[in-house]
């Protein structure tokens, strides 16, 4: 026994001394200083190759400063060593969470736990595993029950933060708002003013479209000088999302001009630009978005974010093939990315190439389940290939006391994203109050629309039409073709024939004046909000008359939402024989008016448009005579399917009747969709799962 005190105290001397040489090493690891902490036990292993501690500390230097799979490796050997050893099995099963082999990790956290329910670390990282696996209301769970064991330990704080931050997020993901806000609630009870939760509580009131809410959350963000910036950011998201675009750009430009000092922290500076830009163009300010886009292109010619922006300031001023070339080289570089996945989307939608569209909006799904933008996308394009019937009845009088109604059916069937065909059947029954003149007809007519590709569509019709006069009973053809086409950036032009007949009142259809129109429609549009719009008409009559008809327009939109446009119309029409008798038909006729224009663009159940205009018109060669005209519609969506609305219009312009010079309208439309969605969904259905297998 004697022997044995001094060789047991010789030992723990020994200990000690070699405990102490390697406190340099335990202070890297510490402190994160792993690459100096790999090296700093890598000579130490030279010495002392088979040192358990030294190995162990060496396999964490390893995994922290990257090598997870030599760290693996590392702690896999140890545990073949010491199959007992708890804190070796400890570090094997953090090791796995380095090389995200997440499976393998949850299955051997079970073990611990279940080996030592009381191990802090085996539950927190269990925890944190489960968290990696996106399986949060367990990992909530799990880190509670280590915050049991520790009370207040940051690691375990830290940890519970982000779990409740991912499981809010799931929760917003499946339209859980209430429960998401209240998990994000908690968070502030232990982090008050933390910027990570007030961002996603800010997101949730943005999607919800709680504004008040929003603006609320932005502004509590602004309790440094740093943060001040992020709050203004949100804040001028949240004033265009209430369409206060002026002060959107107010709040933008305050925050790029505090943001200068800053532009060592990329994320900020990046994001601030980005606002200030993005505020530009919801002010359609685009010479100056452009000019700052340039000079961002210049700091960082190939960040994805700039990339997005110069798609975006594409689609503002319609130079879509320009941003779904932006948008193809951010997926070039990351083939998840948010921005161009559903940029190139909507980018694909703008062409009219709705195929495409489809693709990637279901790709952005893909990468984002339950993405409200991107279903929102899928809706409308769905929407767009829905089949609906749409009926319409109308009353209509002038001062030559005529009457008629109108009914009207028409159906649509969208047979694939190029084809669409059209039924339509039109009864209108017309007398005149005074003569007792009665007449009716009855138009039955197909359809059919073909796109090419986004710039070139053709439409053609076929009809029959059998009218009952009080002198006449015949049966005529009606028929119409239409080349639609885009020639150049925001331009559209039309040309095509009509052939119509004259049902006005009861004397014209008693006359089968059958009317071949030759027309060309014409719009141009800018990006300095103003536009003009040309149509021009050559007809000829089987009554051996001829017409000509030009309209123009040339009109400024004044707002975007709702939509405002005020303008100046004038339009001249000639006819080759007077026979003022039978129907208006003057040598020449002219008309000068302005005109406001006015549409709601909400995504609200109520809608509605106003039109008004009033000017001067001049028949022949008589003074001219004042003319005034307005229409308006209000609308209301029963649901996504089920859509009425009522109409009413007035004119005193003598080209808008046959024979008087005072024309009144009022009537009902409603459009249901027969259908929940395209008769081609499988179709559809196919393109997702086709770039799902892709992946």
């Amino acid at each position: 026994m004697q022997r044995v005190l001094p060789i047991i105290i010789f030992w723990l001397f020994a200990l000690s001394s070699f405990a102490q040489e390697m406190q340099e090493g335990f202070t890297y690891l510490e402190t994160g200083k792993y690459i100096e902490a790999k090296s700093f036990f890598e000579n130490v292993l030279k010495t002392y190759p088979e040192n358990r501690t030294a190995r162990l500390c060496y396999g964490r230097a390893v995994g922290l400063s990257g090598d997870s799979v030599k760290a693996v490796t590392i702690f896999a050997t140890l545990i073949n060593e010491y199959p007992k050893d708890f804190e070796i099995k400890l570090n094997y099963a953090e090791s796995l969470l380095w090389n995200n082999q997440f499976s393998e990790a949850e299955s051997f956290y079970v073990k611990l736990v279940e080996e030592d329910k009381t191990s802090f670390p085996a539950v927190l990282g269990y925890a944190n595993t489960l968290s990696n696996r996106k399986s949060y209301k367990k990992a909530l769970t799990q880190v509670n029950k280590a915050l049991q064991l520790k009370a207040g330990n940051p690691n375990a704080l830290t940890s519970r933060k982000y779990i409740r931050l991912g499981y809010a997020n799931e929760l917003s993901q499946n339209k859980q708002y209430v429960e998401a806000l209240i998990l994000l609630d908690k968070n502030l009870l232990d982090y008050p003013g933390d910027k990570d939760t007030q961002l996603n509580k800010a997101n949730i009131y943005l999607v919800t479209n709680d504004m008040g809410s929003a603006e609320k959350t932005y502004k509590a963000l602004a309790t440094n000088s740093k943060d001040s910036i992020l709050s203004l950011n949100g804040l001028a998201l949240v004033a265009h999302k209430n369409k206060k675009e002026k002060k959107a750009l107010d709040l933008a430009t305050t925050a790029k001009s505090k943001v200068e000092k800053y532009k060592d922290d990329k994320n900020l500076y990046l994001s601030t630009q980005e606002r200030y830009i993005q505020a530009l163009l919801w002010n359609r300010k685009f010479s100056s978005a452009i000019k700052e886009l340039e000079q961002l292109k210049l700091e960082y010619p190939d960040e994805p974010r700039v990339l997005a922006l110069s798609a975006t300031e594409g689609m503002y001023t319609s130079k879509f093939k320009s941003s779904i070339q932006s948008y193809t080289n951010i997926l070039s570089k990351s083939e998840g990315s948010f921005d161009g996945n559903l940029g190139i989307a909507n980018a694909y939608r703008a062409t009219g190439d709705d195929k495409k569209a489809f693709v990637y909006a279901f790709k952005t799904l893909d990468y984002y389940p339950k993405q409200p933008d991107a279903e929102k996308l899928i809706k409308t394009l769905k929407s767009s290939y829905t089949p609906f019937v749409e009926l319409k009845t109308a009353f209509t009088f002038d001062n030559g006391n005529n009457e008629a109604v109108n009914l009207a059916f028409r159906s649509e069937l969208p047979l694939s994203t190029k084809f669409k065909s059209e039924l339509e059947y039109v009864h209108r029954r017309t007398k005149n109050t005074v003569f007792k003149n009665e007449a009716s007809s009855n138009e039955l007519a197909l359809r059919f629309s073909y796109k090419f590709n986004g710039n070139l569509s053709l439409i053609t019709k076929g009809g029959i039409s059998k009218s009952n006069a009080f002198t006449n009973d015949y049966t005529q053809w009606t028929g119409e073709i239409r080349l639609t086409t885009k020639p150049f950036r925001l331009q559209n032009l039309d040309i095509g024939y009509q052939r119509q007949l004259q049902n006005f009142n009861a004397d014209l259809i008693d006359r089968e004046i059958v009317m071949n129109n030759y027309f060309l429609n014409y719009n141009l549009s800018t990006n300095i909000n103003l536009g003009w719009y040309t149509q021009y008409i050559y007809t000829s009559q089987t009554d051996n008359n001829s017409r000509n008809l030009l309209f123009t327009s040339l009109y400024y939109n004044i707002f975007n939402r709702p939509a405002v446009k005020l303008g100046v119309n004038y339009q001249h029409m000639t006819f080759a024989n007077q026979v003022p008798t039978i129907y208006f038909s003057p040598e020449k006729f002219n008309v000068v008016e302005v005109f406001a224009d006015m549409i709601s663009k909400d995504s609200g159940k109520w809608f509605y448009g106003l039109n008004g205009a009033a000017g001067y018109q001049f028949i022949e060669d008589d003074p001219g005579t004042t003319t005034y005209r307005a229409e308006g519609k209000l609308g209301y969506s029963f649901s996504d399917r089920l859509i009425g609305t009522l109409y009413g219009k007035y004119s005193n312009i003598a080209s808008a009747t046959a024979t008087g010079f005072e024309f009144t309208e009022f009537g009902f439309l409603l459009k249901w969709y027969f259908l929940k969605q395209p008769i081609f969904n499988k179709k559809i259905m196919k393109l997702q799962k086709g770039k799902q297998n892709k992946r």
